[in-house]
């Protein structure tokens, strides 16, 4: 996950009493990206797409989002489907340049 405010261990304690935080956390193990990811920013177009494309309703039940879910990601995957993504090496080289010693 991203490194915003609300993924992080305080959060729940703030939302939650304390038990309820350390139920929850109990069950979760964090694992944050690079704040320069540039895989996360193709995985939040993806997801984008999903929602105009497929989750852009209300979804009564996790068996119904799972069947309609699972159909989007077959016609999504037979169409081939793909991000343009024009963020180069060399883009990133100049525009990263000047965290680089």
């Amino acid at each position: 996950m991203d490194n915003l405010n609300t993924h992080k261990e305080k959060s729940f304690y703030e939302a939650f009493s304390e038990e309820e935080a350390e139920r929850i956390l109990s069950k979760i193990e964090f694992h944050y990206t690079s704040k320069h990811a540039s895989w996360l920013n193709a995985a939040e177009i993806e997801i984008n797409v999903m929602d105009i494309e497929c989750t852009d309703r209300r979804i009564g039940d996790m068996e119904t989002l799972v069947r309609e879910v699972a159909a989007w990601t077959r016609k999504r995957n037979d169409d081939e489907k793909k991000i343009n993504w024009g963020f180069t090496r060399g883009k990133a080289d100049k525009k990263l340049s000047k965290y680089y010693v």
